[in-house]
Formats: C-alpha cells, sequence, structure tokens
C-alpha cells in the first residue's frame, strides 16, 4: 500500500496543478560548515533527497559558508562524506561565497535605492535599540546617510579601510515591526579572517539572513524547505527579493517543517562543539554523539536512518522523538543483516567434568537464520568453556531458566549440560562452575539432531580458542530527556557519568578476522560493530544496540 503524501508533498503537489512545471523543481540541502551533521540534519537530507528522488528533480548541496571564523574545510569534506554515505548523492555543488560578488554588487544596489545603510554603532548599541517584541525599535542615529556616503563607506569597509566592529551594513526596513528580523537587520560585517576558499580576498561578509535567500534565488530553488525556527525569517527573505525588482525569474517558496528533537541528546552544533572541547567526549565522531559520523561509528546503518526519518514523518510541530523509535529502526535494520556469533562479556569459567581433556571439536551454527542462504559458521568446542556469569546461580528459583545446580540447559550449537557443583575462592566468589554432559544431545540437523528438549539455552566460547576482545558499551548521553531545557542550568550538569563503560570479553576466533564496520549480533547480548581503533593485536567492539528496547524501561 502506497504511503500517504506529507503536507510539504501536498504543497509540491499543489504548485505543479497551479502552473509549476516538472522541469521548474529543484530542492537543496543547506549546511552551515562550521561543525558535524547531527541526526536532526538526516532529517533535512532525507526530506529534500527523497523529493528529488520522488518528483526527478535536481538537488543542489550548498554550503552556506559565511562565517570564516568558524567554517573549515575538514567539516565541508566531513559533509560531503555523511551526505554520500547515507546514499545520496547531489546535482550541483554550491558554496554562498562562490555568489559573494553579486551579493556585494547587490548590496550597492539597495545603498543606491536608500534600502540600506551604514551603522557605526558598536553590536551592543544596535542589540539594545532593537526594543523587544512588545516594544518598538529606535532608530540609528546613522540610519539617514546619503546613499552617496553610505556608498563610499561601504566600498571603503571592502577596501579594508576600516577596523573590525566599527561599521556594520543594515537594511533599512521597519524599526517597529511585530517581526524583530525586520528592524533593520545587519546584512555585512567586518572580518578580517582568512576563509576557507576565497583565502583573504573579501574582508566584510554577508549574513547569514542576507546570503541565504539570495542564493536560493540565484539557484533556482524552488521549494526552500527550512527548520520552523527560520519561519520569522521568511518575510526578511521576501523583503529582499522585492527591494531588488525587477527580479523575473522562479522567486523561491520557503516553507517550514519541524526540526528532529531526539530524547537524551541535543543537537546544538555549539553545543556538541562544548562537549568535545570540554572533554567529555573523544570528538565528533564519539558513538555518544547524535552525529552522523558518531552514529555510523556506534555501527547505525544509513538504512536503519533513512527508515527512523520515514518512521518519525514530516510534521508543521516541533516534537521530540523518543530514542527508542530509533533503536527500533537500527535493530530491525541489523536483524535482517548482522552475521550471529557468540562473545561472553562477564566470564566466569565451566568445567566439563566428562569432556575428553585436550579434546576439541569443530561444530557449526547459522550465520543469519533470516538469510538461511549464507550458510553455516565454524567454532570450536572444548572441555572449559566461558559462559556469563549471570546466567548461573547456585540456588535458584523454579522461573530461572539458565544454569544452576541439579538443572540441564543446552549450550547454543553443542550439548546440553548439567550443573553439579562450583569452586570458589577464599572470598566466596564463585570462579569456576563444574558441570557433566549428555553426549548423545549434541545439536545438528536431520537425524543428528537431538530430540531432547530443555528450556534455557547458553551462549559460550572455547577458553583455549577464545579471542579477547575490548567491548565499549555505551548508555545515554544525558540523565534528564531534555537536557538542554532548563536555561538556568548548564546543559553539560546533566551528563551520565556512567555513558560509557569498557571491558575486555571473549568471542569466537573467528572475529579475528573482522575489520572496522563490521557488524555482528553477538548472541543473546545484542548487535556491535567493529571499531576503527582495532588492530591485529586488539579487536575492539562498540556496542550497537540491545536485541529490546533498553530506553523505556528506564524512564
Amino acid at each position: 500500500m502506497e504511503r500517504s503524501l506529507h503536507f510539504i508533498e501536498h504543497i509540491i503537489e499543489e504548485d505543479l496543478a497551479n502552473g509549476y512545471t516538472q522541469s521548474q523543481l529543484r530542492f537543496r540541502f543547506p549546511p552551515e560548515p562550521n561543525g558535524y551533521l547531527h541526526i536532526g540534519h538526516v532529517k533535512a537530507i532525507c526530506l529534500n533527497f527523497n523529493l528529488g528522488e520522488r518528483y526527478n528533480a535536481p538537488v543542489n548541496l550548498r554550503f552556506d559558508d559565511t562565517n570564516p571564523a568558524k567554517e573549515e574545510q575538514q567539516y565541508v569534506d566531513a559533509i560531503k562524506e555523511n551526505i554520500q554515505w547515507l546514499g545520496y548523492q547531489w546535482d550541483k555543488e554550491c558554496y554562498a561565497s562562490d555568489y559573494f560578488d553579486q551579493l556585494y554588487t547587490w548590496a550597492l544596489e539597495l545603498i543606491d535605492k536608500g534600502l540600506a545603510y551604514i551603522d557605526s554603532q558598536t553590536s551592543a548599541q544596535i542589540a539594545e535599540q532593537k526594543g523587544t517584541p512588545t516594544q518598538a525599535g529606535t532608530e540609528s542615529p546613522f540610519r539617514n546617510r546619503t546613499p552617496a556616503e553610505n556608498r563610499l563607506l561601504f566600498e571603503e569597509m571592502k577596501a579594508g579601510k576600516h577596523a573590525e566592529g566599527t561599521h556594520v551594513l543594515r537594511a533599512k526596513i521597519d524599526m517597529a515591526s511585530q517581526n524583530m528580523l525586520l528592524r533593520d537587520p545587519v546584512m555585512y560585517r567586518i572580518l578580517y579572517k582568512t576563509h576557507h576558499r576565497t583565502g583573504d580576498q573579501w574582508c566584510i561578509y554577508p549574513l547569514y539572513d542576507w546570503t541565504h535567500g539570495q542564493s536560493d534565488y540565484l539557484e533556482q530553488i524552488s521549494h526552500s524547505l527550512c527548520s520552523l525556527e527560520f519561519k520569522p525569517h521568511r518575510d526578511l527573505y521576501d523583503w529582499f527579493l522585492e527591494a531588488l525588482s525587477p527580479l523575473d525569474t522562479l522567486r523561491p517558496k520557503q516553507r517550514e517543517f519541524a526540526r528532529m528533537n531526539l530524547s537524551y541528546t541535543v543537537t546544538s552544533k555549539r553545543k556538541l562543539a562544548d562537549l568535545i572541547e570540554g572533554g567529555f567526549v573523544t570528538g565528533w565522531d564519539d558513538p555518544r554523539m547524535p552525529t552522523i559520523a558518531g552514529l555510523r561509528r556506534r555501527g547505525y546503518s544509513p538504512r536503519s536512518l533513512r527508515n527512523f526519518v520515514e518512521a518519525a514523518g514530516i510534521a508543521k510541530r516541533d516534537n521530540v522523538i523518543d530514542m527508542s523509535l530509533l533503536e527500533f529502526a537500527v535493530r530491525e535494520d541489523l536483524n535482517q543483516t548482522a552475521p550471529r556469533v557468540m562473545a561472553v562479556l562477564d566470564p566466569v569459567k565451566l568445567t566439563i567434568l566428562n569432556y575428553p581433556e585436550g579434546k576439541t571439536e569443530i561444530l557449526e551454527g547459522e550465520i543469519n537464520p533470516e538469510q538461511p542462504e549464507a550458510g553455516t559458521r565454524e567454532f570450536p568446542f572444548s572441555r572449559h568453556l566461558y559462559i556469563e556469569r549471570e546466567d548461573f546461580l547456585e540456588e535458584a528459583n523454579r522461573k530461572f531458566f539458565r544454569l544452576t545446580l541439579g538443572k540441564e540447559v543446552r549450550l547454543k550449537n553443542a550439548y546440553i549440560i548439567k550443573g553439579e557443583s562450583v569452586v570458589k575462592d577464599p572470598q566466596g566468589k564463585i570462579i569456576e562452575i563444574l558441570c557433566t554432559y549428555d553426549k548423545e544431545s549434541k545439536s545438528g540437523s536431520g537425524t543428528e539432531a537431538s530430540l531432547r528438549k530443555v528450556k534455557g539455552t547458553l551462549h559460550w566460547v572455547s577458553i583455549e580458542h577464545a579471542l579477547p576482545v575490548e567491548v565499549r558499551l555505551y548508555d545515554r548521553l544525558f540523565k534528564e530527556e531534555a537536557p538542554d531545557q532548563d536555561k538556568s542550568t548548564d546543559f553539560k550538569s546533566h551528563l551520565n557519568p556512567d555513558s560509557l563503560s569498557t571491558l575486555v570479553a571473549y568471542a569466537e576466533p573467528g572475529l579475528a578476522f573482522s575489520k572496522a564496520g563490521d557488524q555482528f549480533q553477538f548472541q543473546r547480548l545484542g548487535y556491535f560493530v567493529v571499531d576503527p581503533d582495532s588492530t591485529p593485536e586488539k579487536m575492539v567492539f562498540n556496542k550497537t544496540v540491545g536485541l529490546r528496547d533498553s530506553w523505556s524501561s528506564k524512564n
């Protein structure tokens, strides 16, 4: 059954019915290269590129690179890699800096029309005279400079004849407007910073609001899709285009959608950078970060993120998406694709008393029950094994279906064993479980399959053959569902001190040949991915997600 259209698709369908042609449709994704993309950007990426696919229309990638103080080439490269990793390819790669000459020419046009002026107040003075939402602003004492004086000063600013902070160019609109953004917004400021693309060619840089709408116009974007916080900006973008009339080609239609807000995290690039600078995380690709790079390193697949965005939907009102929905999408995807293996995270030794010392059997297990064509894998079995410590209780009630004294369980893909006794250290901690096995109970297929049935099944690894691996277990980064909602407290005060724990585990020896990015289901434990920190001498695995929802149970 075909899904119903979301509200932006309805807008496009209506436009096509009322005069737009298919050839006029063009979309864009316009990131600022001042940090790494995060889960919120995934929604915007999917929205624009999916619309491009649906309507067979081109999609531009445009970097709004107007602030050389915070933008770097590394961010440009990372953004391009992230988009391609998600499975999308843009039509044109554009930069706001491509339009600096045109924007400067248009600024001169507004000056000559008396619609822009040079203000020589300080930034603090400009902010103060803006007024409040309920009180009109006051006009700058420099608002009535003549067009000739404004043009001369602006040209001098471009020529580098004035220091930073001495002058700005402002649009002359309405200091009493109910929309604060129309109260003579700043269009240009002086910055003696080297731009990652234009070098030192410019020392005046356009502000985002002046650049963004004009860039959309120059690229002939038909539908300029923004998150809801940009709705008040729509009037300003339209004012600029009207002030520059006649502009006789298609004008972008801005429409707003709700951004992706995810529980137990923050999606402000400034705050994410704050976490990095403070040493709370290891970098933009820390698996606890909501960045695409972090999610990728944690083992989230492109398909799972796209499915998550599809499930979350495109809404008109801001809302918070529960982390469990994201985990569900990841789990559903990995269940189909991840090979099954056995690993023990908290090992306790188990010895099978009646199994021959020194004997090794090679057993088989399925690679993925969802993909029978994947076949089977082999792993060794011996007298001495590791099992999970929590899978044994010396004394247990009838509802405990794992191993205890006098009770039988099956070892996954192997034999049925029975608990006989334990060995403890001087402090009373169990250091070894002694068992016996039924040699006729071996798991298998066809006529070799054991007919005996027991309720419990445990995963295990052979001690002699086990591969020691480092495992990094991740929990939510913040203790609060909305860590940055309370503006009176520092959002970092809500960080979870237990968001990362590291341990040495033991896995099937076949994992020694894994490479970074390989994903597995550790049976009965969850999904794990090989971390890039891995070396031939030490394999490192990140836990991606559990086999069940681990978020709602903690609320």
